[in-house]
C-alpha cells in the first residue's frame, strides 16, 4: 500500500485533491462536548447559536493568517456533530475534514459489550462498521465523509477495550487507506506501544502518526518514532500548562537540525468550545491556546531559530498532504472508487 499523491481528500464541502489542501493544521477540534452531559446538565458558558458564530469568525481570521486547511479530530466519545459542524463548514473560507475513531482511554459504553463477535448480541464488531462506513458513506447522515481515524491510549495502557479500538482502527485503515493518528501519553513513551499494536496489524508506521508527541523533549524517543517511518504530532502549541512553548519550539529545532522536516507536523489541539476546559478556564490558565498561536507566533520563532521557507512548507503543506491523501493499493484509489460508487458511478 503505498500513498496516493492524487487520492481524493474528504472536506465538509467535497472532495479536493491534496495540492489543494494549502497549510493545514491537522490536529484541531471546533466544538468537544458530552452528548449525555449536554443534555441533562448544559453547560453554563455553552450557548449553540453564539458557538457556530464564534467558530466561522475564528476559522475566517485562521484563513486571512494564510492557513487553508483544518482537520477537526472530534470523534465519538468527544461529543462529535457534524451536522453542526456543516453549519460552521459552510460559511467559512477554509476546508474542514472530518475524522471517525472513538476517544476513550480506558472503557467503550456498555453497548459495545454485548455487540460483537461472540458477544451476547453478536455480530461484526459495529466499531468496524461505524469507521468504514464514516469513511465511505459519510457520517451521521450528512454524507461528509471522514479523512482520519483517531484513536486513543494513555495512562491505563491498552486495555482490553482500547484494543479494540485500535485493532477496529487498523481493518478500517487496510479497508479505506485512510491515516490512524493517535492521542498518546509522551512521558510513557507509549507511542512505541501505539505503533507496534498497528504494526502487528498490517498498517505501515508511514500511514501514522503519533499525536501530542510535542509534550516531550526526548529526541531518543521521538526519533525511534520517526525513524520507525511514523509522523509525529508537534500538535499542542498553546498548551503551556503542559510545556512551554519556547520549549516545544526548540524541540522541533532540534529535531529540524537532524533532518526531520518530512516526520512532523504543526498544530494546536485547541477547540472553539470544549466542555472539559471551558472558555473561562483557558482564559486564566492557557491565554495562548487557539488557532491563531502557530500563524502568529510559533512559525516566526522557527524562523528565527533557522527553520527554512522549505521547512516550514514540509510540515505545514506537504506532511499533511501526504498524509490526508488516502493510501492505494494495486494503483485503486479507494476513496475516489467511493465517491464514484456513492454519486452513482459519476466522477
Amino acid at each position: 500500500m503505498t500513498s496516493a499523491p492524487g487520492a481524493a481528500v474528504p472536506t465538509f464541502r467535497g472532495a479536493v485533491r491534496p495540492a489543494e489542501l494549502g497549510p493545514t493544521l491537522i490536529h484541531e477540534h471546533v466544538f468537544v462536548g458530552d452528548p449525555e452531559l449536554d443534555l441533562n446538565h448544559p453547560h453554563p458558558e455553552w450557548d449553540p447559536e453564539e458557538a457556530v458564530e464564534g467558530a466561522v469568525a475564528a476559522l475566517t481570521r485562521l484563513h486571512e493568517l494564510g492557513i487553508r486547511t483544518v482537520v477537526d479530530l472530534t470523534v465519538l466519545g468527544l461529543g462529535r456533530d457534524v451536522a453542526r459542524i456543516a453549519r460552521v463548514a459552510e460559511r467559512v473560507p477554509v476546508q474542514l475534514v472530518a475524522a471517525t475513531g472513538y476517544y476513550t482511554s480506558n472503557v467503550l459504553p456498555p453497548f459495545f459489550r454485548v455487540h460483537g463477535p461472540g458477544r451476547l448480541v453478536g455480530g461484526p464488531d459495529p466499531l468496524v462498521e461505524y469507521f468504514v462506513r464514516d469513511i465511505e458513506d459519510g457520517i451521521a447522515g450528512t454524507g461528509i465523509r471522514a479523512g482520519m481515524i483517531k484513536v486513543v491510549t494513555d495512562e491505563e495502557g491498552i486495555t482490553e477495550d482500547v484494543a479494540r479500538v485500535l485493532a477496529a482502527a487498523a481493518e478500517a485503515h487496510l479497508r479505506t487507506g485512510v491515516t490512524v493518528t493517535t492521542h498518546s501519553r509522551p512521558a510513557l513513551r507509549n507511542g512505541l506501544e501505539q505503533l507496534a499494536f498497528l504494526r502487528e496489524r498490517d498498517v505501515a508506521p508511514e500511514r501514522v502518526v503519533i499525536g501530542h508527541s510535542g509534550d516531550t523533549e526526548d529526541l531518543d524517543y521521538l526519533r525511534r518514532l520517526m525513524d520507525e517511518g511514523a509522523t509525529i504530532g508537534m500538535d499542542r502549541f498553546g498548551m503551556e500548562h503542559v510545556l512551554s512553548d519556547d520549549r516545544r519550539v526548540a524541540t522541533v529545532l532540534a529535531l529540524l537540525r537532524l533532518g526531520y522536516s518530512d516526520r512532523m507536523v504543526l498544530s494546536h489541539d485547541a477547540a472553539c468550545f470544549s466542555r472539559m476546559t471551558p472558555p473561562s478556564w483557558r482564559a486564566v490558565h492557557a491565554p495562548h491556546w487557539h488557532y491563531e498561536r502557530i500563524s502568529r507566533r510559533i512559525l516566526p520563532m522557527l524562523t528565527a531559530g533557522g527553520a527554512s521557507e522549505g521547512d516550514i512548507q514540509q510540515m505545514m503543506t506537504v506532511n499533511p498532504a501526504r498524509l490526508l491523501a488516502p493510501a492505494m493499493e494495486n494503483g485503486v484509489d479507494r476513496v475516489d472508487v467511493a465517491i464514484r460508487r456513492h454519486h452513482g458511478g459519476s466522477s
